[in-house]
């Protein structure tokens, strides 16, 4: 050891036991910590790998009695690593290992298809009641952009082409013929490959809007109500040039049956990134960023469930208005749309429900 200068390269950490009167200090170094129990965890890693990802149904009962026995084993050796301050890398092995040791032990076992039932059935719905009210609000502001786009557009045709980018009128406009707009919203042959791309376009349209309304929510919220508003005024926009051809009813007829699920995961989206700006600017009793970080994990599962949501707005675009062209249809599967998403956000998995409100940015989403 060269005289006793040079140190061992193992660190060396001093643990101070609290008593009532004086503090027995003493000396455990890594190395030795490491030693006495590395066999034990060696144990537990070869059960854990012979469960094979299947659980305990892997293992005999007497395996299984040993691994709980060795996970508790490895919880206190986690424990006591922590309050020496021990070498970080044998502490995040532990804490590794012992999570491993948790999932096989107490984790649920879910088959696939299963797992996507009782998202649906459940967590989906629930974790939309609990955000109902930056939901209520991003619907409140796109229905104000909806009726603000149409009464201005009613006021001054022109300013159609303030809300409507040319790519998304696809010709159309405050001069369009009545007979020309109503061709198309029949579906009648020689617009239905126009009008196909012009639904294409809103769809494709509207999900963007959504997905980018949740990923700015980290800049306050503000953005997303804004992408929200811009969004209602041209749609708003478009129902004034039918309506004053006469053809609002159609139009809306038209738009609301795949429009509906669709608008819906729009705001939802919306709502959701709101979620996160309000965990930026009120992180609680979190740093901010973990805050953050915590909401936009909870917001994400929103997010999945919207995208489900414009898939199936894609699939009764693509299908339905292509068979249906009755007017008096489309406004009944347009009611029964609108029923569907009320009942099912407002009662299915109501037995899970737990307060019924969003988390405090001070609790787990359990």
């Amino acid at each position: 050891m060269n005289g006793g200068t040079r140190r061992e390269a193992h660190s060396t950490d001093t643990y101070t036991a609290p008593g009532p009167a004086t503090r027995i200090p003493y000396t455990l170094r890594s190395l030795q910590f490491r030693k006495e129990r590395e066999a034990s965890w060696q144990e537990l890693e070869g059960l854990l790998s012979r469960t094979g990802g299947a659980g305990l149904p892997k293992l005999r009962n007497d395996e299984i009695v040993r691994l709980v026995e060795l996970y508790r084993a490895a919880g206190s050796s986690l424990s006591v690593a922590r309050a020496i301050s021990l070498d970080r890398n044998v502490v995040e092995y532990l804490e590794g290992l012992t999570q491993r040791a948790y999932l096989v032990l107490y984790a649920p076992r879910r088959r696939f298809l299963g797992a996507i039932a009782e998202f649906f059935t459940r967590d989906f719905p629930r974790w939309v009641r609990r955000l109902r009210v930056p939901l209520t609000l991003t619907i409140t502001v796109f229905l104000a952009g909806i009726l603000t786009g149409n009464r201005i557009v009613h006021g001054d045709s022109e300013r159609f082409y303030s809300f409507v980018s040319q790519e998304m009128a696809q010709g159309r406009g405050p001069h369009t013929e009545p007979a020309e707009l109503l061709e198309i919203l029949k579906g009648d042959p020689e617009s239905a490959g126009e009008l196909s791309v012009f639904a294409s376009f809103l769809l494709s349209h509207n999900a963007q809007i959504g997905l980018l309304s949740f990923g700015i929510g980290f800049l306050g919220g503000l953005p997303a109500l804004i992408l929200v508003l811009v969004n209602g005024l041209g749609l708003g926009a478009f129902v004034a040039i039918h309506e004053r051809a006469g053809l609002g009813l159609d139009f809306w007829a038209w738009v609301l049956p795949h429009g509906i699920p669709e608008m819906f995961a729009m705001c939802l989206c919306a709502a959701a990134g709101l979620s996160v700006g309000q965990a930026l600017l009120f992180p609680g009793p979190y740093r901010r960023w973990d805050a953050v970080t915590r909401a936009g994990r909870r917001s994400a599962t929103l997010v999945v469930g919207a995208v489900a949501l414009f898939m199936l707005a894609a699939l009764l675009e693509g299908f339905f208005r292509q068979l249906v062209t009755s007017t008096t249809v489309r406004l009944v599967v347009a009611t029964v749309s609108f029923l569907a998403v009320v009942g099912y956000f407002g009662f299915v998995g109501r037995g899970s429900d737990s307060g019924g409100r969003w988390p405090a940015h001070g609790e787990d989403a359990r």
